[in-house]
C-alpha cells in the first residue's frame, strides 16, 4: 500500500484508539507538581544566581533530569515529523494535536520544578535548550512508502523507553515531589505508547511483511531522539551505568514486551520475505542479549573499582 492508502485503512483504528486515549487520560496541571514556596529571585531581579550547592539533586539525578527535559524540549521537531508522516486529516490530525499538547505539558512541569528548586543551572539549561531545539532531530521514521510504518514502530519503542527513563529518574532524585511528578509524566508516556503500539499492531495485520521490515529496521538502528543534545553521550553512559536506562532495560522492558504484544514470533501471515526478516531480527536480538551480559559485566567491574577507590580515599 502507498502511505495514503495505509493511513486510510488505519484511520478507523486511529479513531478508536484516540477515543480510548481520551477516555483514559487524566487531566493534570504542571503547577500542582512544583513547590512554588521554595522559589526566590535570581540576580537579575535582585536575588542570587544559581550555584551547585543550592541543588538537592545528585549529579546523576541532575544529568537524568536535564536529559529527559531536553528530550521533551525538541517537541516542535517531533510535531513536524509526525504531522508529515501521519497527515493532518480527521483522527490523525486530532491525535497529533492532542499528543503535542500532552507532551508540551511534560516539559513545562520539569522545567518549572528545576528552576524553582534550583535543581540545575538555569543558564546552562537554557543554553542547552537553544542548541537542542535549533538542531532539531533526525527523521527516525524512514522515507517513501515505509514512512508511516517506520513512524508508528519508532514512536512505540521511543514512548516506552521514555516512560522507563522518567520513572527511574524519579527514583534517583530522592525527592518525593520529583518522584510524583515524573510518575505522572511516565503514565502519560505509557498511554501514548499504547496508542502507537495498537496502530502498529493493526498495520502488521494489514501489511505483515512491510510492517516487520519497518519494525526490524527501527530496532536495529534505534536511537533516542535527544541524541543531538549537548553531553548526550556522556550523560547516556552515566544513566546506563546507574540503571536509569541501560541495555538490559532497553531489551527486557521496551523491545521484548512490545514484540510479545504483537505476537511477532508466532505469527503465520508472513511470506518468505517476512519470514527471512523475522529470522534476521531474531538473530539480532540474540546478539543484543549477549551484548547485555557483556555490558553488565563491564559495568559491575567499573562500579567495583569506583567503590574500592572511595574506600581507599576514606581510609
Amino acid at each position: 500500500m502507498t502511505p495514503v492508502q495505509l493511513l486510510s485503512e488505519l484511520e478507523p483504528v486511529a479513531e478508536a484508539n484516540l477515543n480510548r486515549h481520551l477516555s483514559l487520560a487524566k487531566t493534570w496541571h504542571p503547577h500542582d507538581y512544583v513547590p512554588w514556596g521554595e522559589g526566590r529571585n535570581f540576580a537579575a531581579m535582585g536575588g542570587t544566581d544559581w550555584g551547585p550547592e543550592q541543588s538537592r539533586l545528585s549529579p546523576l539525578a541532575r544529568a537524568a533530569m536535564v536529559t529527559n527535559l531536553l528530550t521533551e524540549d525538541n517537541l516542535p521537531s517531533y510535531h513536524r515529523l509526525i504531522s508529515e508522516s501521519f497527515s493532518r486529516d480527521r483522527a490523525w490530525g486530532t491525535w497529533v494535536d492532542r499528543w503535542t499538547a500532552e507532551e508540551n505539558r511534560h516539559g513545562i512541569a520539569i522545567r518549572d520544578y528545576l528552576v524553582v528548586t534550583r535543581g540545575v543551572d538555569p543558564v546552562a539549561l537554557e543554553h542547552a535548550r537553544m542548541i537542542c531545539v535549533s538542531q532539531g532531530v533526525d527523521d527516525p521514521t524512514g522515507t517513501g512508502d515505509n514512512a508511516v510504518l517506520h513512524g508508528v514502530a519508532y514512536v512505540t519503542f521511543q514512548e516506552l523507553a521514555t516512560r522507563v527513563s522518567h520513572r527511574n529518574t524519579g527514583r534517583v532524585c530522592e525527592d518525593p515531589i520529583a518522584d510524583r511528578m515524573l510518575a505522572r509524566i511516565a503514565a502519560d508516556e505509557n498511554l501514548h505508547m499504547v496508542f502507537y503500539r495498537n496502530i502498529c499492531g493493526a498495520a502488521l495485520d494489514l501489511v505483515p511483511d512491510d510492517a516487520i521490515e519497518a519494525i526490524a529496521e527501527v530496532i536495529r538502528n534505534f536511537r533516542m531522539p535527544g541524541a543531538g543534545m549537548p553531553d548526550f553521550r556522556r550523560n547516556s553512559v552515566l544513566l546506563a551505568k546507574h540503571g536509569i536506562y541501560d541495555l538490559r532495560q532497553h531489551l527486557d522492558e521496551v523491545i521484548m514486551p512490545v514484540l510479545r504484544q504483537w505476537n511477532l514470533f508466532d505469527r503465520t501471515d508472513f511470506t518468505a520475505r517476512g519470514e527471512q526478516i523475522r529470522e534476521d531480527l531474531g538473530a539480532h536480538l540474540d546478539q543484543l542479549a549477549k551484548d547485555v551480559i557483556r555490558f553488565e559485566e563491564q559495568r559491575d567491574r567499573s562500579l567495583a573499582r569506583e567503590a574500592a577507590r572511595r574506600d581507599r580515599e576514606s581510609a
